[in-house]
């Protein structure tokens, strides 16, 4: 599936109020990731075994992270696949500078 497609097709899932879109989207993006991360410390802890058992709970708690981002670039007016290409871009050429490695954006 392209990043347009599903998109679109994410935004046809969405239940919250168009006036506080940016503001619940981003706020559900964070909350995501920080349940990818806390599902890893658990896995640290010993709770969840290493394997397809936590292989699956991750994939699903990455997919609430690209539902979140792609209705974040819905409420923005951005299209998730040109930045998906623009990241693609700059990573590139960061590598052919050789500076893929450095911190901040000005590299």
């Amino acid at each position: 599936m392209e990043f347009n497609e599903y998109q679109k097709l994410a935004h046809e899932t969405a239940v919250y109020p168009e006036e506080e879109a940016i503001v619940y989207t981003v706020l559900g993006l964070v909350n995501e990731a920080g349940e990818v991360a806390g599902k890893l410390k658990k896995w640290i802890r010993g709770d969840i075994p290493a394997g397809p058992a936590l292989q699956d709970i991750l994939e699903k708690e990455l997919g609430d992270v690209q539902w979140y981002l792609a209705e974040t670039c819905t409420a923005l007016g951005l299209d998730l696949g040109q930045i998906a290409s623009n990241n693609l871009d700059k990573l590139s050429d960061r590598a052919n500078r050789g500076v893929i490695r450095g911190s901040g954006d000005d590299r």
